[in-house]
Order: structure tokens, then sequence, then C-alpha cells
């Protein structure tokens, strides 16, 4: 369609201390990002050209439509410039991903996040001057990946080279301070939280004693994370 099946307006002042998010293309991944942000409380606009999809959402997310992001007139008449952040969800359809995040990019939006679906289409995103390429099947394929072949309890990668994990302290720490084990020194990482026997997360210092079976974030290269979480 044209058009949005109905109008949507932002006329009230927005409040700049809540985010707001546009999300268009309300599949697997939009739709469980718009579903996500708006639990955290941020206000979202869902936008899909699938009728079944926009009415599975009416009620779960802050404003949801139905129309065609390829067309300005359609976005323009949902002010999706007025919002903090606008993200690409659309994957199935890579013209129409394309389509959409150039239209955003001539219009002057300020950020806008996509999702790619293969290199070549990342690419193209990347050429149209799109700041955050996502893709969000590789990135979880990785992780999934470093968790199966190792210890670690949670992962995400942060750079190419740098990770944060979740893991269990390895029995030759405990009774130990942060010191006294030498992590850093020994195997390259650097522990910032511990989790103890009253469930409660606290920040590690050089002082921090590790008890038996503690659960720790960790923070190094990818190689020397997975080394140290295997001691456990």
């Amino acid at each position: 369609m044209d058009n949005p099946t109905h109008f949507f307006s932002r006329r009230r002042p927005r409040d700049t201390s809540a985010a707001s998010v546009a999300v268009i293309g309300l599949g697997r991944f939009g739709g469980a990002l718009a579903t996500e942000l708006t639990r955290s409380g941020t206000e979202v606009l869902g936008i899909d050209t699938d009728e079944d999809i926009v009415q599975s959402l009416n009620g779960v997310l802050t404003h949801v439509v139905r129309a065609d992001s390829t067309k300005q007139a359609a976005l323009e008449q949902l002010g999706v410039l007025d919002f903090d952040r606008i993200v690409v969800g659309i994957g199935s359809d890579i013209q129409a991903s394309i389509l959409t995040t150039s239209l955003l990019k001539k219009m002057g939006a300020r950020s806008i996040w996509a999702k790619a679906i293969s290199e070549q289409h990342g690419l193209i995103l990347d050429q149209l001057g799109i700041e955050h390429v996502i893709f969000p099947e590789a990135d979880m394929g990785r992780r999934i990946a470093h968790l199966v072949r190792g210890a670690m309890l949670d992962y995400v990668e942060f750079d190419r080279d740098l990770v944060v994990a979740k893991t269990v302290a390895p029995s030759e720490m405990a009774g130990l301070t942060l010191e006294q084990s030498a992590v850093r020194r020994r195997f390259g990482v650097t522990v910032v939280k511990i989790k103890g026997s009253d469930g409660e997360w606290h920040a590690a210092g050089a002082s921090s004693v590790v008890g038996e079976g503690d659960l720790l974030i960790v923070i190094g290269p990818v190689e020397k994370t997975e080394r140290f979480a295997a001691l456990a």
C-alpha cells in the first residue's frame, strides 16, 4: 500500500528523557526487538506491510501501523524522523530494505540501524552510509559457537577481539582475593563482577574474595577469556 492503514501522528511534545524507536519490518527479528523495547519502557512505532503481523502486535507495541516503507510519503506521514532511532528490520525483501534505508538517509534520519542478511546486503547498506549494520543471524551463530565449545555461561562480543563473558570461578581461586590469584597477570582477563552466595552481583576489586562456585563476569580477548573459562 502507498499510504499507512491509518494516519499516525506524534503531535504531543516528546519526552526527551525517554528514547523512542521506529522499527520498520516486524518479522522475527524486528518483532522481537520492538516488543522488548516496548517492555523496557521505550516508545515504539512498529511498521510492516503485513496486516496479520500488524494486528498481532496491536496492543503490544506503543504504536503499530501497516504501511509501505519504500514510499517517502508514508514515512513522512508517520513522522519517523521524530524518533530518536530507526531500525530497518526488513530481511526477506532486500530491495525493500535498500529502498527504505536509502529514503531514510535522503530524508535526513539521524540514527539508522539496519538488518543485513548477507555480506553483500551489508556492503550495500554500508555504502549507503548506514551507521549501524546488524547481522543478527551471523552474530548469534558466533555467540552460540563460543558457548557450545567452551565453559562460558554467557558471551557478548564488543569488538573483534574483546568479549565479556559469564563463567564459574575456577576452584583454584576459592578463598583468595583477586590480587592473590593474579587473574589479570596470569590469564590476561579482568574480573569486573562477582556473584557470590548472597545471590547479588558485586563490583570486583583487588581485595574481593572469590568463593567456591561463585559466578564471575570477565572481560578480555576471545582466546584468553575462553582459556580462563575452561579452568572452571
